[in-house]
């Protein structure tokens, strides 16, 4: 009986069994159980993200948009913001660059259809021209944060994601550029989404189309974008079992496509057919003319830049790349082979190096998660070093040129006599900004500095002609006193060379602008405006 009551509780059992897997087969034709919830369908998200996340981070890059006054590099103006306001308004100065055909016009483009909506809203305010631009920056570089934030939560856990975001925020260099109206920052920008779709071992969002897109559309806006990508690329073309499918199908039409757009762009406002890439590549890689403006060693940026771009996160760096898994030695192998390619070309700067910056948080994230009775310390460390020198650079350091410009702003729209006023700007050249922190057709004049494009050996451009005598090339300028302009704007380190013409010509200091703690060559502690005292000096006479 034992033996039958056994069987037949098994029999039962047996049965309950089949019942419960034929209502898991049923629960799963039901709609609700044919996929997981995708994460960007979630209610409360945005971005694949939790929102909350979203918002601060697009809430801080405001902040920090709002919170970098300071100049870095004259780029940030004359290759967008610049060219922006002339495509628009018709008024304003165009580099040598742009007469060359070395620059196209789709980056500038964006900032162009910014202005033209806030013209035809009749908002055209020179602050909206110098914020919104801006904003629009932050807000990219705040996607290009979550994008990597999401990026390593596939590839890793939310625990490492988490680490890598916070390198990722607080680094100072991040904080000095991400706003900034560079291309070099929208080709960080980029290049940060493109890897979030780029086929790395985990991801979960892997998508040839959209990352070669990315890269394309990065390439087209500046061209040593793609420096970082050729070993990521031939990686991809490696591992891909349908190579030609890959080259037929996806590489080749997104590259006619974006490369086709920009003929386009550049055909309408330089009013012929320019492939400006080529022209950009010539120039500074295979003609190496970026000397004229300056060279360095071809250890600078292993001895130098690098070292400060990471700055206080280079020793959490080193110690990730010995713990990071071998899945992500493409990572540093792009780090790699980028300083490597920017150190055989003579001029060297620190925001060349900027679109590899991301790469290394992803190995200091692996530091600071590996760490376990120094975290604490270590995550201070980190936080108030890099806040010091992003609040330092971003508020303190290069204000001068900016501020100087607001000045003229004021003198514009609050001088009932602007009608008769002129600006001469006595600096290195393209130190300020232009008519976009202007914006009214003052006349304006800076000195001027082209390089050199036909071979001439011992060329000197208007800038360094001014600074082998200022006091002569001054008087043999103007010799006329109606040419005078009324308002001069120099470095404090020029003062007393001129002096005597300052005095002659009836200058007079009305503003004073502090500009740097760390004066160099030609560039001054502070910025002084003169005017010319025209009334003064009738009444001596």
């Amino acid at each position: 009986m034992e033996q039958e009551g056994g069987n037949g509780r098994l029999f039962f059992r047996g049965l309950q069994n089949r019942s419960h897997e034929k209502m898991k087969l049923r629960k799963r034709k039901s709609t609700l159980y044919l996929s997981p919830p995708n994460s960007s369908e979630r209610s409360g998200d945005l971005l694949g993200e939790n929102i909350y996340l979203v918002l601060f981070t697009i809430t801080l890059r405001i902040c920090n948009c709002f919170l970098v006054q300071t100049s870095f590099v004259p780029d940030e103006y004359w290759q967008s913001l610049e060219v922006a306001h002339h495509m628009v308004f018709n008024y304003g100065y165009l580099t040598w660059e742009w007469t060359e055909r070395l620059r196209g016009y789709t980056y500038p483009l964006i900032f162009a259809s910014i202005y033209k909506i806030l013209h035809l809203l009749g908002k055209d305010s020179v602050q909206l021209l110098i914020w919104i631009p801006r904003l629009a920056q932050a807000l990219l570089s705040a996607v290009a944060d979550i994008r990597l934030y999401s990026l390593m939560k596939q590839l890793e856990n939310q625990q490492m994601a988490k680490w890598v975001f916070f390198c990722q925020l607080c680094s100072w260099f991040t904080w000095y550029c991400c706003t900034r109206t560079l291309t070099n920052t929208m080709e960080t920008v980029l290049t940060i989404i493109a890897l979030f779709y780029y086929p790395l071992e985990g991801s979960k969002s892997m998508n040839s189309v959209k990352y070669s897109s990315l890269v394309a559309l990065a390439f087209i806006i500046r061209p040593t974008a793609v420096i970082p990508w050729i070993p990521l690329v031939f990686r991809h073309f490696w591992q891909e079992q349908k190579k030609l499918d890959l080259i037929l199908y996806q590489f080749l039409p997104i590259g006619f496509i974006t490369l086709s757009l920009s003929l386009i762009i550049d055909r309408v406002f330089f009013g012929q057919w320019t492939l400006v890439q080529y022209n950009f590549l010539k120039f500074n890689v295979l003609q190496n003319l970026g000397t004229f403006y300056g060279s360095h060693p071809w250890h600078w940026y292993f001895s130098q830049g690098f070292p400060a771009v990471l700055g206080t996160h280079l020793p959490f760096f080193i110690h990730g790349c010995f713990l990071a898994p071998k899945r992500y030695r493409i990572l540093l192998v792009t780090v790699l082979w980028t300083l490597l390619v920017y150190s055989m070309l003579s001029h060297k700067e620190f925001r060349f190096i900027y679109p590899v910056l991301p790469f290394c948080m992803v190995f200091c994230g692996y530091s600071l998660n590996h760490l376990k009775t120094w975290k604490k310390p270590a995550l201070s460390f980190l936080f108030l070093s890099n806040m010091l020198l992003a609040f330092y650079t971003g508020l303190v350091h290069q204000r001068g040129t900016l501020d100087v410009m607001t000045h003229i702003q004021e003198l514009c729209y609050n001088n009932p006599n602007i009608s008769s006023a002129s600006v001469f700007i006595m600096m290195p050249c393209h130190s300020t900004p232009y008519y976009s922190h202007v914006h009214y057709p003052l006349p304006m004049r800076f000195l001027q500095c082209p390089p050199d494009l036909t071979g001439k050996s011992q060329y000197l451009d208007e800038a360094d002609i001014f600074y082998l005598n200022p006091l002569n090339w001054l008087y043999r300028e103007f010799h006329n006193d109606s040419t005078l302009p009324t308002h001069l704007i120099i470095f404090s380190i020029l003062e007393e060379e001129i002096s005597a013409f300052l005095i002659s010509s009836s200058y007079e200091r009305t503003a004073v602008f502090f500009h740097t703690h760390l004066p160099e060559g030609r560039t001054g502690s502070h910025i002084y405006v003169y005017e010319r005292k025209l009334k003064r000096k009738l009444n001596r006479s």
